[in-house]
């Protein structure tokens, strides 16, 4: 495959793929966690209730949003809905600062919800997919970087600001922080490539959207995709309750495997991306499913001395993967110019996934005593989605 000349335009995307990233899905998500026993304390909400912000806002919010955006972004372009998500998703960590209720609670979640879906991933692909081609799995890689190090690090500023200030004004210094990381880069980017990349890819042709709709790759695309990261969200969302409650790991190590996992997660990225460039992302796909299903089935032995190192590693890889891998298998398919709709689509299937897969493992959890049957379910979910991938076409749909 030839190699891609870098431009300064196509540095610029990456840069700001990364630092939208960063902000949206390193402080927003990966932070906020570190506030839920202030409001515990402080309002006397229990832990479902702290923790189901996120669940209440993309069942709701998805839904109605989720294909609204992948239009938005097919018909105006990615720009203008990423700079509004940002500001979306700032101004909503700064209102958890002053709330008082649950209405005002799950309000601003869903706020965030629609600045995520707005400025996060969507936008992101749709624009590096826009200007990469050969090189459109390294960029994508690079841009998913500022979810790993946003995960790693952003969860020890809130620690540290935890310490100096009480909780309401730290909400707000990770809220400005948010629009100083993310809002320059994505004001002053290009949403358009130059004519020598736009020339290469203007003789591709469209699929219409309703015969995409029509086709059954699409939906064997968007089952695998929510199968797979239904059983990841289950598996990293049930992680601290796992080795605290259950393996009787103190806080520092269940923190450590936590951030072991995001640190590999950085390693998939750039290991899963440089591969997409080079060998079919269908195979890359199932390959990074197939890892998955591999970490789920090594929680059963992690008790065994060592084999904890290798769940992180497993584990970390495969969720560096999997999301990135999603958009660079529909711009395979589908081609770029109706990437937003079907994005859009899958995305919103994805955060249902999201949504209720740490439920069911949880829910078997409580009601069976241990995590056997939970991690089981959530095997099943993995294989699933790699067989639904097994079924995609082996070649480009835009070439038959």
């Amino acid at each position: 495959m030839p190699s891609e000349k870098i431009t300064i335009g196509q540095y610029k995307v990456a840069a700001t793929g990364f630092l939208s990233l960063f902000s949206i899905i390193g402080i927003m998500f990966y932070g906020l966690p570190f506030f839920f026993d202030f409001w515990v304390n402080d309002f006397g909400w229990n832990r479902a209730t702290v923790t189901s912000g996120n669940i209440f806002g993309k069942i709701i919010i998805g839904p109605l949003f989720g294909f609204a955006a992948g239009w938005i972004v097919d018909r105006f372009g990615p720009k203008r809905l990423m700079l509004f998500g940002i500001v979306i998703s700032g101004l909503a960590v700064i209102g958890l600062s002053k709330m008082h209720s649950l209405f005002e609670f799950y309000s601003l979640y869903m706020l965030m919800v629609l600045g995520y879906m707005c400025g996060g991933p969507l936008p992101n692909q749709v624009m590096t997919s826009r200007w990469f081609n050969n090189s459109r799995g390294k960029a994508m890689g690079f841009s998913y970087l500022g979810v790993g190090i946003g995960g790693m690090l952003v969860p020890q500023i809130a620690k540290w600001l935890n310490k100096q200030m009480d909780w309401r004004l730290s909400l707000v210094v990770l809220g400005i922080l948010m629009l100083v990381v993310a809002l320059p880069m994505a004001l002053f980017v290009k949403e358009n490539p130059g004519d020598v990349i736009k020339a290469a890819k203007a003789g591709e042709p469209t699929i219409p959207f309703s015969a995409i709709l029509k086709n059954k790759s699409f939906y064997f695309l968007a089952l695998g995709s929510m199968c797979s990261i239904g059983a990841i969200t289950g598996v990293s969302q049930n992680l601290k309750l796992f080795f605290s409650l259950d393996l009787h790991y103190s806080q520092g190590q269940a923190a450590n495997v936590v951030s072991g996992i995001l640190g590999a997660s950085i390693i998939g990225r750039l290991l899963m991306g440089w591969l997409a460039d080079r060998y079919p992302k269908k195979h890359v796909m199932m390959l990074i499913y197939m890892l998955n299903t591999l970490s789920i089935l090594l929680l059963y032995f992690v008790d065994t001395p060592g084999l904890v190192y290798f769940f992180v590693l497993v584990f970390g890889i495969s969720i560096g993967g999997d999301y990135m891998i999603i958009p660079l298998m529909a711009a395979e398919l589908f081609g770029i110019k109706v990437m937003g709709r079907v994005m859009g689509l899958i995305l919103t299937v994805d955060g249902l996934a999201e949504a209720f897969g740490p439920v069911l493992a949880g829910w078997l959890r409580d009601r069976n005593g241990s995590y056997a049957i939970g991690f089981t379910a959530l095997i099943l979910l993995s294989v699933i989605g790699t067989l639904a991938i097994w079924m995609l076409p082996g070649k480009k749909l835009l070439n038959r």
